[in-house]
């Protein structure tokens, strides 16, 4: 005869399936979350999103029409008062009757101008360098202008434009010498563009490491990294920038020897806006700031994990408030968040965040769920999260280190990875230089035109 369970082992076992099922119940929730995962609530790029991912994070409509805003200062072509050209067209005949209009009476002018660039084509300019016998026997040669340095060469505005090309439009190798010899007729090979490149980020070196020593010396610094390729293995690109300054660094790890690799980081004493990664906390000689823009979207996360919790919303509610006073106080000039609005808003954010830890206690063993991770660095880390809002010096987000990643990764969608490790830092040391003259205002022809010619445009140290 079979014998019946006691009560005690069914208490034991209903404990054991109700374990199992919260188990379960997370492992599905987790899976939920990565199936879910967008470029509004996760760093995933938005080239990855769904089609039916939203296009933006929710936050409110701006009220604001599409296209043109009011006050936007337009592009439409105008008339000048001082063209380069002007082109006299009189009428032969009347239009009416037939008579000649010779000497008819002039009845004004109809001015209409066209924009247009006049055909472009190589010239070819010989320099005779001329030498000359002194009485004592010896022969002397009139020195060669930068960039003359061989009996037949392409000048450094054909370089300067492939090297454009290349780095700053993302145009492949080949395509640039075909565009090139389409254009100006100079039938440059691809050998001499990649050359160009080369060059160019050879006269550079000096460059490089000043705006190095500037980010080392800037009050507020940005810095990020991304994977990248090269030769079809994974690599890691770190950027260091701020709004008038770029430099990256090429490195086969993501972790602190690259860090220290780059320079940047191990001497800096500035505020540096960064996102959680732990190897950024290896640097406390640095104020830390985190960006509020990959804490936003992990909330973001967490309200769809959980959403029949209120916490997710009344953090990002504060957080976000929090901003827009940070913003309205700079717009009014003011150094600081008015007080009764910032007390305001850090005790709902922390409220928020005591709600979220009470309502997802820790689990059992080292290892926690991401909304536990999260709600305990929202405690744990409050200061650096909240800087934007004490020092209004610091940028809510780190976008300034993302938009500078973007154009790599632009270059391996349009160009592909790059086949060696040299020619991947010969691009980048070119497109830390063309970024930083751009943010400086400075055309980008002019500033390879520089560099190539021995002259190459370098940031003050006020910027």
């Amino acid at each position: 005869m079979a014998e019946f369970p006691t009560y005690e082992q069914l208490a034991a076992l209903v404990a054991e399936q109700a374990a199992t099922i919260a188990r379960l119940e997370e492992r599905v929730a987790e899976l939920q979350r990565q199936l879910g995962r967008n470029s509004r609530n996760s760093s995933t790029p938005p080239s990855k999103d769904p089609l039916d991912a939203p296009i933006r994070p929710t936050r409110g409509k701006a009220g604001r029409r599409p296209g043109k805003q009011p006050g936007s200062p337009g592009s439409a072509l105008r008339l000048v008062e001082d063209p380069d050209e002007v082109v006299e067209h009189r009428p032969d005949a009347c239009g009416g009757c037939g008579s000649g209009l010779r000497r008819a009476a002039d009845a004004g002018v109809v001015r209409r101008q066209v924009h247009d660039i006049p055909e472009v084509s190589a010239r070819v300019v010989e320099h005779r360098l001329h030498r000359r016998r002194c009485a004592c026997g010896h022969v002397t040669t009139a020195t060669a202008p930068a960039g003359v340095n061989a009996p037949v060469c392409y000048g450094p505005n054909l370089r300067a434009l492939a090297v454009y090309l290349v780095v700053f439009q993302h145009v492949p190798v080949e395509r640039a010498a075909l565009l090139i010899a389409d254009v100006t007729g100079a039938k440059v090979s691809t050998g001499w563009v990649s050359g160009a490149v080369a060059a160019t980020a050879e006269d550079l070196v000096d460059v490089e490491a000043l705006i190095k020593t500037l980010l080392v010396l800037a009050h507020v610094l940005h810095v990020d990294e991304t994977s990248t390729s090269i030769a079809g293995k994974g690599w890691w690109l770190h950027v260091a920038c701020t709004e008038r300054l770029t430099a990256y660094r090429l490195h086969p790890s993501r972790g602190r020897v690259a860090v220290n690799a780059f320079g940047i980081l191990p001497d800096y004493t500035g505020i540096a806006v960064r996102d959680a990664l732990s190897v950024y906390d290896g640097y406390p000689n640095a104020v830390h700031a985190l960006c509020g823009a990959h804490l936003a979207r992990e909330l973001a996360a967490a309200a769809e994990t959980h959403p029949d919790h209120a916490w997710p919303a009344a953090a990002l509610d504060a957080l976000h408030g929090l901003n827009t006073a940070a913003h309205a106080a700079r717009a009014a000039g003011r150094t600081r968040i008015p007080t009764k609005t910032a007390r305001r808003l850090r005790k709902e954010w922390k409220h928020a965040v005591l709600v979220g830890l009470a309502a997802n206690p820790r689990a059992e063993g080292r290892k926690q769920s991401k909304t536990r991770n999260l709600l305990e660095r929202c405690r744990d880390r409050e200061v650096e999260i909240l800087r934007f809002a004490t020092d209004l010096t610091v940028p809510f987000t780190n976008n300034q280190a993302e938009r500078d990643l973007r154009p790599t990764k632009t270059q391996l969608k349009i160009s592909g990875c790059h086949r060696s490790e040299t020619g991947a830092n010969a691009w980048l040391r070119i497109r830390g230089y063309i970024s930083t003259a751009r943010k400086n205002d400075i055309n980008v022809l002019d500033a390879l035109r520089g560099a190539i010619t021995g002259n190459p445009w370098k940031p003050l140290p006020s910027t």
